[in-house]
């Protein structure tokens, strides 16, 4: 278990994250025409109407007393209404599903390439502390994105991986949504080394480190 201030930092930049993946999801809707999100209070970098109790604080502290080598998390969901996506009516789910992830990897691309940029020397004045917490901010988002585009519902990827699909395959889509948590459970017992080694793979490629 790591120390309380490690701890306080990695919560708040998982908080944080999350919030910028949700508001990104209402911002993308808002570009295609829905207003829903912007109605509803919720494109606002302020964590509070978006935090979740169990997909921002339970989970978390869980995985953190559990050993877990990741930390992950989520908001309550931006609401967004497909039928006004005008702009995009076909590929709109899609685009706005695929926002969140996006954002993350965005986020991770900044601070890994400041990683990157320090480790060759080229930002001599970026401090210690500076750098650790860079380095929470690229590796937190990596996992956020990664896991998002997971194909398994609720989880964005199901959502951009079902756009590609016939309509008759819908009703496997319910089915999915029905046990998709309990999939997803599952599936991060089951795989989540896998999770923690694709996610080291990536900041080395980002970063170089």
């Amino acid at each position: 278990m790591p120390d309380a201030t490690t701890f306080i930092f990695s919560l708040f930049i998982l908080i944080m994250s999350v919030v910028i993946h949700e508001v990104s999801h209402g911002i993308a809707a808002y570009l295609l025409g829905d207003r829903t999100a912007k109605y509803a209070g919720r494109l606002t970098l302020n964590p509070i109407p978006h935090l979740d109790p169990l997909g921002s604080v339970i989970l978390p502290l869980l995985l953190v007393f559990s050993g877990s080598p990741f930390l992950i998390g989520w908001a309550k969901p931006v609401p967004f209404n497909p039928y006004n996506l005008v702009r995009a009516p076909k590929w709109g789910p899609a685009i706005v599903a695929a926002a969140g992830p996006l954002s993350n990897l965005t986020v991770a691309l900044v601070f890994g390439l400041l990683l990157r940029a320090a480790h060759a020397g080229v930002l001599p004045f970026l401090t210690l502390a500076f750098l650790q917490i860079a380095t929470y901010i690229t590796l937190i988002n990596i996992v956020l994105a990664i896991f998002n585009l997971i194909p398994i519902p609720p989880l964005d990827g199901s959502r951009v991986f079902f756009s590609f699909l016939p309509y008759q395959t819908y009703r496997l889509q319910v089915a999915l949504e029905v046990w998709g948590f309990f999939i997803l459970i599952f599936f991060i017992i089951v795989a989540g080394r896998f999770i923690n080694i694709l996610t080291s793979f990536v900041f080395h490629i980002i970063t170089r480190a």
